[in-house]
C-alpha cells in the first residue's frame, strides 16, 4: 500500500527509523555466512555464479531492513537505480576490455608482445620485471585496468610460456600497475581522492609518494628474490623452443601487430574515455588483422567461399563478440589464444552488479554510517585514527565491493575529525588512496578483484599472496601515523577552514 497521502504529498503517519546495531549485525552476518559459504563449498568456482548469488541475497536483506526502517519501496528502488547507473562506465570499460582481447589475439596483437617477451624476459628478473613494465606503462596512461588489460595480459602469457608462476606474475603486474595508477594526475581515482578532501591534486600525488616509492621498493625486491631463488629452475628457456615456433607457425609476427597498442597508449596519454579509447584500439586490431593475419581470419571464420572483406568483417565482429579461439595442439598456447569476447565478461559483471548494489544500498539506508561512527569515537590517538581509516576503507572494499565507496565515504567521515586535530588534508588523502585505491584488487567481489581476475585469467585469492605493494603500501601508511614520521599538521588557528560544511562535495 502507498505511504503518500491522496494529494501525492507524504504520509503524516509513516516514520522513518535509523538503522539498529541490530540491523547491522543481520546484514552484515548475512555477508559473511552467504560469502564464506559459496567460498568454502565452490572454492575458486565460486566465481562462476554461487558468489554472484550471495551477494544478491545479501543485497535482498539489505532492501528488507530498508522496509523494516519505514523506507519505501520506490526508495530502495530508486537506490539500486543509482547503485547500477554509477557502474555503467565500468560495465562497457569491461565489454571494450572483452571485445580487445578477443581481437588482439586474432590480429596477433597479443602472441607477437608473448613472442619477442619470449625472447628478451628471463626467468631470473622476470617478476620484477613485470612490475616495472606495468607502473612506467599506468604511470604514462593512469590507467590500472587499461595497463592489466593488455600488457598485462601479455606478460601472464609470457609467464606461461616460460614456466614460472602466472600467480606471481599477476601479481607483479597489479603491483605495477597501481603504483603507476596511484602516481599518475591522469588516474581518476587519484583525482577523486584529492577532490573529496579538497588538496591540490600535485601535492596529493607528492605525498603518496612517500609510502608508494618505498612500498614498490620493497615489492621490486621480493620479486626479484623470487626470480633469482626459483625462476631459473622453473624451465629451461630451450623449452620455449615448441611455443615460440607455434606461433610463429600460426600466426605472420611482426612490429605491425602491435599498431593497435600503440594507439591505445597514445589516446590514453591523450585522455581519451577509456571505453573509446579500448573500442577504438579494438576494432583496429580487427582491421589489421585482415592485412597481416588472413589466413587465421579464414580458419577462424570457417567459411571458405566468403569474400576477405566478408569474412573480416564477419571475423572482428564474432572475436568481439565470443572471442578467439585456436587450436595448436600445444595446451600453453591454447590458453593464450583462445580467450576474450564481451560475452567472456558477463560473470564478471554480474558480480558487480550484486556488489555495488549491497553496498550502495547499505550506504544510502545508514547502515554504514551505523558501522564506521563508532570507530571515530574510539580512535583517540594519531595512530589510531590512521589504523581506523584503514580498517575502514578496506572494511568497505570488503563490504561494499566498490572502490569508490571506499575512497569517498571515509574521506567524508573523518575529513572533519583530520581537521579538528590539527592534520593536514594530506594526510588524510594519502591515507585513503592507501586504503581505499590499493586494497580493492585484493577482494574477489570487489568491481577491481572481479575484473583483474576475469582479464588476468587468475583467480584473485591465487594472485593476492604475491601482490606485494597493494600489501606494503597501506601498512607504510598506518605505520607513518603510529611514529608520527611524514605527519603534516595545519598551522595554528587553520583547523576550522577545512570543515566539511564550509567546502563543496567532491
Amino acid at each position: 500500500m502507498s505511504d503518500r497521502a491522496p494529494d501525492g504529498g507524504q504520509d503524516p503517519g509513516r516514520r522513518v527509523r535509523a538503522p539498529s546495531l541490530a540491523d547491522l549485525v543481520i546484514v552484515l552476518a548475512t555477508l559473511v555466512v552467504l560469502i564464506g559459504g559459496s567460498l568454502a563449498l565452490f572454492g575458486l568456482d565460486a566465481l562462476d555464479g554461487p558468489l554472484q548469488v550471495a551477494l544478491v541475497m545479501c543485497a535482498i536483506v539489505a532492501m528488507l531492513v530498508a522496509l523494516k526502517n519505514g523506507h519505501r519501496w520506490e526508495e530502495v528502488e530508486a537506490s539500486g537505480q543509482r547503485a547500477l547507473s554509477s557502474i555503467t562506465s565500468a560495465v562497457f570499460i569491461l565489454l571494450a576490455v572483452g571485445a580487445l582481447i578477443g581481437t588482439w589475439n586474432m590480429s596477433g596483437t597479443i602472441p607477437t608482445l608473448v613472442y619477442y617477451g619470449i625472447q628478451v624476459l628471463s626467468p631470473g628478473w622476470y617478476y620484477a620485471a613485470t612490475a616495472l613494465i606495468c607502473a612506467i606503462v599506468s604511470m604514462s596512461i593512469g590507467s590500472s585496468w587499461t595497463t592489466a588489460a593488455t600488457v598485462g595480459v601479455g606478460l601472464v602469457g609470457i609467464a606461461t610460456m616460460l614456466g614460472v608462476s602466472a600467480p606471481i606474475t599477476a601479481g607483479a603486474v597489479i603491483s605495477g600497475a597501481y603504483l603507476g595508477d596511484k602516481l599518475s594526475p591522469l588516474s581518476e581515482t587519484t583525482v577523486l581522492t584529492a577532490q573529496m578532501v579538497r588538496v591540490n591534486v600535485y601535492e596529493h600525488v607528492k605525498r603518496q609518494a612517500w609510502t608508494s616509492i618505498p612500498a614498490f621498493v620493497v615489492a621490486f625486491v621480493l620479486f626479484l628474490l623470487i626470480g633469482q631463488v626459483w625462476g631459473p629452475a622453473a624451465t629451461d628457456l630451450d623449452d620455449t623452443g615448441s611455443e615460440l615456433t607455434a606461433l610463429g607457425d600460426l600466426y605472420w609476427i611482426t612490429p605491425l601487430n602491435l599498431l593497435p597498442l600503440l594507439l591505445l597508449v597514445g589516446l590514453s596519454i591523450r585522455k581519451v574515455p577509456a571505453v573509446l579509447a579500448l573500442m577504438a584500439a579494438a576494432v583496429t586490431a580487427g582491421i589489421v588483422g585482415i592485412f597481416t593475419q588472413p589466413a587465421v581470419i579464414r580458419a577462424f571464420v570457417g567459411e571458405p567461399g566468403l569474400s576477405p572483406v566478408v569474412a573480416g568483417i564477419k571475423a572482428i565482429w564474432r572475436a568481439m563478440a565470443n572471442g578467439f579461439d585456436k587450436s595448436s595442439g600445444l595446451a600453453d598456447v591454447d590458453r593464450l589464444l583462445s580467450r576474450g569476447g564481451m560475452d567472456s565478461m558477463l560473470p564478471t559483471l554480474w558480480l558487480i552488479v550484486g556488489a555495488v548494489t549491497f553496498g550502495t544500498l547499505l550506504e544510502e539506508f545508514g547502515l554504514l554510517h551505523r558501522l564506521i561512527e563508532p570507530t571515530v569515537r574510539a580512535a583517540r590517538s594519531t595512530g589510531r585514527l590512521f589504523a581506523t581509516v584503514f580498517v575502514g576503507a578496506f572494511g568497505l572494499n570488503v563490504i561494499a565491493g566498490d572502490q569508490y565507496i571506499a575512497l569517498v565515504l571515509p574521506t567524508r567521515v573523518f575529513r572533519a575529525e583530520f581537521a579538528r586535530r590539527g592534520l593536514a588534508p594530506t594526510n588524510l588523502s594519502r591515507l585513503a588512496a592507501d586504503s581505499g585505491t590499493v586494497t580493492s584488487p585484493l577482494v574477489p567481489w570487489n568491481s577491481c578483484g572481479a575484473f583483474l581476475g576475469a582479464v588476468l585469467g587468475v583467480p584473485t585469492l591465487a594472485y593476492l599472496p604475491f601482490c606485494f605493494f597493494n600489501i606494503a603500501s597501506p601498512l607504510l601508511s598506518v605505520a607513518y601515523g603510529v611514529t608520527g614520521f611524514k605527519i603534516e599538521h595545519l598551522p595554528p588557528g587553520t583547523a576550522g577552514d577545512h570543515h566539511p560544511s564550509r567546502e563543496a562535495r567532491g
